[in-house]
C-alpha cells in the first residue's frame, strides 16, 4: 500500500490549522507589519520543495510554502476582522487598530 497521499492530506490538516491561530496572534501582538516573514517562510520552503528529491516532502514543503503566502491575506483580513469588532484588540500595540 502507498500512505503518501494519506501523509499528505493529514500533514496539509495540520498545517493549515497550525497556520489559523499562527495569523490570530500574528495580527494581535504585531499587527500586519511582519506580513514579510510570511513571505519569507513561503520563499524558503518554496525552495525547498524544489530542491527536495523526496514527492511527499517536496509536497508537504509546497504546501506549507503556499499555507504562509495565503497567511499575508488572512493577516490584512484579521486586522478587519478584529476592527469590526469580531476579534479583541490588543490594548498594549499602538497603532492603527486600536483607533
Amino acid at each position: 500500500m502507498y500512505f503518501n497521499g494519506i501523509i499528505v492530506g493529514a500533514c496539509t490538516f495540520l498545517i493549515i490549522g497550525l497556520f489559523h491561530p499562527i495569523v490570530i496572534k500574528t495580527e494581535y501582538y504585531f499587527g500586519v507589519r511582519c506580513w514579510w516573514v510570511f513571505l519569507l517562510l513561503g520563499l524558503a520552503a518554496m525552495v525547498c520543495s524544489l530542491l527536495c528529491a523526496n514527492t511527499t516532502i517536496a509536497t508537504i514543503l509546497g504546501v506549507f510554502s503556499f499555507s504562509s503566502f495565503w497567511s499575508i491575506k488572512e493577516l490584512f483580513e484579521q486586522r478587519e476582522r478584529v476592527r469590526k469588532g469580531w476579534f479583541p484588540v490588543n490594548p498594549k500595540r499602538k497603532d492603527d487598530t486600536n483607533k
